[in-house]
C-alpha cells in the first residue's frame, strides 16, 4: 500500500490514535495505515478509515473502498479536522463473518479561511457497511 500522502497530518506513534480506541496510535490504526496489516473486523477497519480521515490520509482511504463501489478519486478537505468517533452500534463484521455494517458518529470542525471568521462544528451520523473479500474487510457504502 503506498504512503500517506504529503498532505497527511503527522501524528506521533506515541500520541492517543485518532479513533478514540484508547490505544495509542502506534498500536492502533498505525500498523493498518503503513500497510503493515489489515484490519481483523468491519469495526476495525471502520476505526482506522476515520483516522485515515483524522490524519489527512485518502490513499488509505481508497485502498479500503471495495472495488464495487470505489470512486476513481478521491480529495480530503483540508480545513476539516475530525476529532471524535462515536460507534453506535455493529452487525456481523467479526472475524468469521463475510458482510457487517457500523453505525457511528464522527465529530468535526471545520476552519474558516475568511479572516476573523468563526469555524463552525457538525457531525456525521452514518451506519456503513464492509464485506470481507480475498480474506480483506473493505468499506463497501453507506446504508
Amino acid at each position: 500500500m503506498p504512503p500517506a500522502s504529503d498532505a497527511a497530518r503527522p501524528i506521533a506513534d506515541t500520541a492517543r490514535c485518532p479513533c478514540l480506541s484508547g490505544d495509542v496510535y502506534g498500536e492502533c490504526c498505525c500498523p493498518f495505515h503503513r500497510g503493515e496489516s489489515h484490519a481483523p473486523t468491519a469495526e476495525r477497519l471502520m476505526r482506522s478509515r476515520y483516522s485515515a480521515f483524522a490524519v489527512g490520509d485518502p490513499a488509505y482511504l481508497m485502498e479500503t473502498w471495495h472495488p464495487d463501489s470505489r470512486p476513481g478519486d478521491l480529495e480530503l478537505d483540508p480545513a476539516i479536522r475530525w476529532f471524535r468517533l462515536d460507534i453506535l452500534g455493529r452487525t456481523g463484521g467479526g472475524v468469521f463473518d463475510s458482510e457487517g455494517t457500523v453505525e457511528f458518529e464522527a465529530y468535526y470542525r471545520v476552519r474558516s479561511t475568511a479572516p476573523d471568521a468563526p469555524s463552525t462544528s457538525g457531525s456525521q451520523h452514518e451506519n456503513s457497511r464492509f464485506r470481507r473479500t480475498g480474506g480483506r474487510w473493505f468499506y463497501v457504502d453507506a446504508a
